[in-house]
């Protein structure tokens, strides 16, 4: 059902039910691009075009489907016809077209052009897991993520959704992963991953179909790369690639997940209910581990903590020094938060 997963922690619990939440979505249901309108997007059903049902409510999740419809105006051609334009005005009045009326040609050939031009629809699928206090996006981008993100806040009004804010850097954890071979035991290392060194952004390797644990890509490593993105199969249940802002991208649910879905005497509602019930239950127990792996903070948690940190604390009374006084560390070990 999702390829790709975007979530978002909730900074208060979600207000609406499910037929609140159909009512608010209702008002902002999608319709096509008029005959001079760029993009318009807006709410389609997620069952699909069959149903007309604007929220599908499973355990404790509503799943919603956000469709958004673009004009396709290449660049080009815009370009190609604004200079047969300027250059029939020039030869016609022997004279050079100004700045700003260049600027005028140019929106009079889109609006020309647009009502002749394609159209393109890409339908986003999404749901809002009320009881762990989720957002989850099915988007490869940040920035579909968060057309989403803004239609479901205007619709409902208020949304205080946040990114996830590692207390832990992704990056150096995948890293000690592969480099070290201490990845936890529920996670298995995959064939795929992403490279690029900390000093040089503009150098990166990507990796398929390879054996990482191999000396090629262990001297990489060692040689200063840390990983940006990482196959991995989580528990024998969910394979994906987790990259460094803890996105998943390539998302698969294992067979064995599924082996109770292929009996073929579902209907394709109910095997619809049962998959987002799946999914949805896997999710909520990978973030949950993500969280411990990773320390999932929202923005606003990590900008008190900060300054919290950046706050002195009182100095301890001189008695209180020499009455608890500080062993030395055996071997000169390195706690573990400064490794």
């Amino acid at each position: 059902m999702f390829k790709n997963v975007r979530f978002y922690r909730l900074g208060s619990p979600f207000g609406l039910a499910a037929d609140e939440l159909e009512t608010a979505l209702t008002a902002a249901r999608f319709r096509p691009c008029g005959p001079i309108e760029t993009a318009t997007i807006g709410w389609s059903p997620p069952l699909g075009d069959s149903s007309t049902a604007l929220v599908h409510a499973v355990s404790g999740c509503f799943l919603m489907c956000a469709r958004k419809q673009e004009r396709l105006l290449p660049a080009a051609a815009i370009t190609e016809a604004l200079e047969e334009r300027v250059a029939d005005l020039e030869n016609a009045e022997a004279r050079d077209v100004g700045r700003a009326e260049r600027r005028r040609l140019r929106e009079q050939v889109m609006s020309e052009m647009l009502p002749r031009a394609f159209t393109r629809s890409r339908r986003t699928l999404l749901y809002v897991d009320t009881q762990a206090g989720w957002l989850v996006v099915d988007a490869a981008s940040d920035r579909q993520a968060e057309d989403v993100i803004s239609l479901l806040r205007e619709t409902i009004e208020t949304l205080p959704a946040r990114p996830p804010a590692p207390r832990r850097e992704p990056p150096r954890v995948l890293t000690a992963w592969l480099l070290n071979g201490d990845a936890p035991p529920d996670v298995v290392i995959g064939d795929a991953c992403e490279l690029r060194d900390a000093n040089d952004t503009a150098s990166l390797i990507r990796c398929r179909g390879q054996d990482l644990a191999s000396d090629e890509i262990l001297a990489h490593l060692r040689a200063g790369k840390q990983v940006l993105k990482l196959a991995v199969n989580w528990d024998d249940r969910l394979d994906f690639v987790l990259a460094e802002d803890l996105s998943l991208k390539r998302l698969r649910i294992t067979d064995a997940l599924l082996a109770d879905l292929d009996d073929g005497d579902l209907e394709p509602a109910a095997r619809l209910d049962a998959e987002l019930a799946i999914l949805a239950l896997q999710l909520r127990e990978l973030i949950a581990r993500l969280d411990a792996l990773f320390g999932l903070v929202a923005d606003g948690e990590v900008a008190a903590t900060a300054a919290d940190a950046k706050t002195p604390a009182p100095a301890p009374a001189p008695q209180d020094l020499e009455a608890t006084p500080q062993a030395p560390r055996a071997g000169g070990e390195t706690p573990p938060w400064e490794d």
